[in-house]
């Protein structure tokens, strides 16, 4: 069986961004993904709340195969991450520390969302794979480099919420190793052109964080 860490790390070195389509529909989701795709990215996420999210997750599961990290955010039950499972998702992204939905995911990258250390080290001892911050635009970078003093080192620590191109560097400064996007990358009834453009900019502002980090 494929360990979570083995689908999570590849994605993240290629490309430490995670697209959030939330509200994104089935008829559009493949042509805004691609747009995403042809930027760089590796990750999708299309949120639970979303209009028919699980079609929306099988076609791109479909349509991309291993080559893309395709699930669901905003998975709250264990319900969730069988549906998302079923349909062909890997990715389980939720807002909240819920012990039974990250250990039904064992198998799948689990994501859970946090903001205390407590939170964070019941989440570990549940088996996520990584952490999000969320909301990270209620807390700040150097809130997330205090925590990252009694983190586990190499744990795959995501900011997400109110992060942009001009502030990703920023968070990786404090110890994100990447970050999930979403209003500020696509919002509902943006075109494909559209989203493809702003892709193109967190790639870029991606890229040259990791040149700064190898400095």
């Amino acid at each position: 069986m494929t360990l979570a860490t083995d689908l999570l790390a590849p994605a993240m070195k290629r490309c430490p961004l995670v697209a959030i389509l939330r509200g994104v529909r089935p008829d559009e989701v493949e042509a805004i993904a691609d747009a995403i795709i042809e930027a760089g990215f590796t990750m999708i996420e299309v949120p639970l709340n979303s209009p028919e999210p699980l079609e929306s997750i099988a076609r791109l599961a479909k349509r991309y195969g291993p080559q893309v990290l395709v699930g669901a955010g905003t998975v709250l039950s264990v319900a969730d991450v069988v549906a998302v499972r079923d349909a062909g998702g890997r990715l389980i992204v939720s807002p909240n520390v819920n012990a039974e939905v990250i250990r039904a995911s064992s198998g799948l990258v689990s994501l859970p969302g946090f903001f205390t250390p407590t939170e964070a080290f019941a989440a570990i001892e549940a088996g996520a794979t990584g952490l999000k911050l969320f909301p990270a635009d209620g807390a700040s970078p150097a809130y997330l480099k205090a925590q990252c003093a009694v983190l586990p080192k190499g744990l795959p620590l995501l900011a997400v919420g109110g992060v942009t191109p001009d502030n990703l560097e920023q968070w990786a400064a404090s110890g994100a190793h990447g970050a999930g996007l979403g209003s500020a990358l696509y919002k509902a009834g943006q075109s494909a052109a559209q989203v493809g453009q702003q892709a193109q900019a967190f790639a870029k502002a991606a890229a040259a964080v990791a040149l700064w980090q190898q400095g």
